[in-house]
């Protein structure tokens, strides 16, 4: 066991670290920010940072919708999709909905700030809105009675699933 600057072993401070007495941010540094005394991470997060391109998408003097345009955009589309679902036009309802959320993923993909529609890394949220987007998107077209677009396999699946019981 070596003794630190502080005068108790470097074993002591850990084990009182790890059991929550000692806090992990010790003096300010050198611009008045706290410094982590040690390189091991918390024990427990403290906060989170904010996502790649999360800040606002517009100047900060303009109103509150605004600097929220590309989430807006995204939701008023999926809004006007239920509704036209809730009007018997499911098909074309649910092609809005899966179009809203291929657009999200292209506002993700090329603006640097998108503002709250950034939820979480840029790839992440490029690919869980595309991946999203595709299978609303193919599920509404190959929706029975009468689909929009034939796949094969479905139709075996359903041979072998329903058609024979």
């Amino acid at each position: 066991m070596s003794a630190e600057a502080g005068g108790a072993p470097r074993d002591t401070q850990d084990a009182d670290r790890d059991q929550g007495r000692d806090h992990p941010v010790d003096a300010p540094g050198a611009e008045g920010r706290p410094q982590r005394g040690t390189r091991r991470f918390p024990l427990f997060t403290e906060d989170t940072a904010r996502p790649e391109g999360g800040g606002i998408a517009a100047p900060s003097d303009a109103p509150a919708p605004a600097r929220q345009w590309p989430l807006l955009s995204v939701l008023v589309m999926v809004g006007l999709g239920l509704l036209v679902t809730a009007l018997d036009a499911f098909r074309v309802g649910l092609l809005l909905i899966g179009v809203a959320l291929l657009g999200g993923a292209v506002l993700r993909w090329v603006l640097p700030r998108v503002g709250m529609l950034a939820v979480r890394s840029r790839f992440t949220d490029i690919v869980t809105y595309g991946i999203l987007g595709c299978a609303i998107v193919l599920l509404a077209l190959a929706a029975q009675p009468k689909p929009w677009l034939e796949i094969p396999f479905l139709d075996d699946a359903l041979h072998f699933t329903v058609r024979n019981s």
